[in-house]
């Protein structure tokens, strides 16, 4: 292996035609400056350099050689000056994961502040539900997922992730306009024991376990008339008259002109938005700038919730 500071060595005895017009310019001695070069040629295996009384004359080795220096040294200077830009915000990537209903809300807030502060780092998103989020965050393939868990404490992801919490997520009936229980502003489940259910897959999210779980608090078991992960599509099942179904604020963006949005009495089932990095992963400056503008984001949509129990 070629030492670089050698390299510099020699570019300099090939530039100012001495020893000791490059001793000066480097500040060596000119015993210094032969010592690196006679351990350069050791390292090349080659003589480099050839010496008379006029001087000194690089071989053909060495000419090849201080060529490719020049680039070396070019590109190792371009390495320097990117990790200065990455180091200071001024350049580099970051990518991120997360799963729909984040991604309409909590990702493009912190995306704009990020931009805001950081114009110049490259941002990039990838839709994934939790399960999948977490599976690219262990590949390498995205820096930070946003992920669920629930209150009780079910993750996503498994071990080795650093996961930091962000905000939760109550739950909220949805009904249709015409359903008889409308015109209330809050509803028990247990009056909707007899309803059928729109209920999003549970192999994806959380969603799904947490719904079932406030059901079977209030004692009865769900009938489920549909599925769908589309938090969307379910309103339009609801309004079409097919059911009725427990919905997160945060999918809560756009709400249809012939459903209600209830909340749920006495308590609302929520869920827990996380983001999460490697649990040993360097984190680069630009990751540690994007945990914290997620953090205000997160504070911003807790402080600002909508009353729900009003919509409709």
């Amino acid at each position: 292996m070629l030492d670089v500071r050698r390299l510099k060595v020699l570019r300099e005895v090939a530039a100012r035609g001495s020893f000791s017009a490059a001793a000066d310019a480097l500040n060596f001695t000119q015993s210094a400056v032969s010592q690196q070069i006679a351990a350069l040629e050791r390292e090349a295996g080659t003589k480099l350099v050839e010496r008379s009384a006029r001087g000194v004359r690089l071989t053909e080795a060495g000419e090849a050689l201080v060529r490719h220096t020049e680039v070396i040294l070019a590109r190792l200077a371009d390495a320097e000056a990117e990790l200065e830009a990455i180091a200071g915000l001024r350049g580099g990537r970051l990518r991120l994961a997360s799963f729909p209903t984040g991604a309409a809300t909590i990702i493009p807030r912190a995306i704009a502040m990020f931009r805001e502060r950081h114009p110049a780092v490259e941002l990039s998103l990838v839709p994934a539900e939790p399960p999948e989020g977490a599976q690219k965050l262990r590949a390498g393939e995205v820096d930070i997922a946003l992920l669920i868990d629930t209150p009780w404490g079910e993750t996503v992801g498994g071990p080795g992730l650093l996961r930091r919490y962000l905000l939760d997520d109550p739950m909220y009936v949805c009904l249709p306009c015409g359903h008889r229980l409308a015109s209330k502003t809050r509803v028990r489940l247990e009056d909707l024991a007899e309803e059928g259910w729109m209920l999003g897959s549970t192999g994806n999210c959380p969603d799904a376990s947490i719904f079932l779980r406030a059901c079977a608090a209030a004692g009865f078991d769900p009938r489920i008339a549909f599925q769908s992960d589309d938090y969307v599509s379910i309103q339009g099942f609801v309004a079409a008259g097919m059911g009725v179904s427990v919905i997160p604020d945060l999918a809560l963006v756009t709400v249809r002109e012939d459903v209600v949005i209830r909340a749920i009495a006495p308590k609302a089932p929520s869920r827990r938005i996380l983001d999460a990095t490697l649990e040993d992963a360097y984190c680069s400056p630009s990751v540690e700038a994007m945990l914290e503008i997620l953090v205000e984001v997160g504070a911003e949509f807790s402080a600002g919730r909508r009353e729900l129990a009003l919509v409709g």
